[in-house]
């Protein structure tokens, strides 16, 4: 195992082009683009798209390769913990690892079944098992894989993390999460990171995300390219709806695609410190890189878009 602990000052990395900001009050510096490792999960999980081994490698060496610091992954994402620890345990201080807990999964023949339970046995096992797969002494992010405040410290599981802490197995303790549990979680005071649901297309996360901002935790938004659009692995109808409703090709930059449009949109919300995009393709991460490096849309375009989201759709 490498007892490396991420990396120290990933801010000498600001020449690669990424946006970096400060991860609340973890104090970790991270590209404001971070990977979510999901489309590495492999054979009978679910999906079509299967990625093999040589591209597993090639992938995750490229994610480092562009500057990406902060790398997502869960113990129910299949092969996607085994892949990042085998092949980018070399690379160990180039990047944060983020894994999450309460994960309870059986591999079927065809197909991973998943569910979540917050019992202590299940916690240790996953973190026991992450440590493991991804070959470290320490985890950057433990994260709770939803569950609710009641529960969680019912059943002991918050002092559970706290005591990872102290014993060094971890560094921070997070939880994604959404509405309605948020306001209870952040309440707490004691998570030093929370991953909250957001995009243009579905923004109801908004106030959460600039109350977790302005608590001083870290903002970690996950959809925020939405998952729309007609070459989505996983096809969100109701966005792509959205989308046509409010009319948003009408805005589009010349030579603006639209992953490029919600991702822009993403980075543009001021609490947005960092946000996991998923893709085991190769092109769609070189246009994520590109679009995360061209910056927040220009303020009358998130503007426009606003308006025509709440008039058309009453969103926002």
């Amino acid at each position: 195992m490498n007892d490396s602990q991420g990396p120290e000052n990933p801010s000498t990395r600001a020449g690669n082009g990424l946006p970096l900001r400060t991860l609340g009050r973890t104090g970790a510096v991270v590209t404001q683009l971070g990977y979510g490792s999901m489309g590495l999960r492999g054979p009978r999980t679910w999906g079509v798209r299967v990625v093999d081994e040589p591209s597993a490698e090639a992938f995750l060496h490229s994610v480092l390769d562009a500057g990406i610091n902060f790398i997502d992954t869960s113990p129910d994402y299949g092969l996607a913990e085994e892949r990042i620890g085998c092949y980018l345990s070399g690379r160990r201080d180039e990047f944060l690892i983020a894994t999450k807990c309460g994960c309870v999964y059986t591999q079927h023949a065809d197909h991973l079944e998943i569910d979540h339970v917050w019992q202590r046995e299940v916690i240790e096992r996953n973190l026991q098992t992450s440590l493991r797969r991804l070959r470290t002494d320490v985890i950057d992010l433990l994260q709770f894989h939803g569950g609710d405040a009641q529960t969680l410290q019912r059943n002991g599981l918050i002092d559970l993390l706290l005591g990872f802490r102290q014993r060094g197995l971890i560094r921070w303790l997070g939880v994604s999460s959404k509405l309605p549990m948020l306001p209870d979680l952040i309440a707490l005071d004691v998570f030093d990171t929370f991953q909250i649901p957001f995009s243009c297309l579905a923004p109801e996360h908004d106030l959460m995300l600039r109350q977790v901002a302005d608590s001083g935790a870290g903002v970690i938004i996950r959809g925020g390219v939405a998952q729309g659009g007609p070459d989505a692995e996983i096809q969100r109808p109701a966005l792509n709806a959205v989308w046509q409703q409010a009319g948003l090709d009408d805005l589009l930059p010349a030579g603006t695609s639209r992953a490029e449009f919600l991702l822009r949109y993403t980075l543009s919300h001021p609490a947005c410190q960092t946000t996991i995009v998923g893709t085991c393709n190769p092109q769609h991460l070189q246009e994520n890189i590109a679009a995360t490096k061209a910056g927040p849309l220009p303020p009358e375009l998130i503007r426009q878009t606003r308006r025509r989201l709440q008039q058309r759709c009453g969103l926002e």
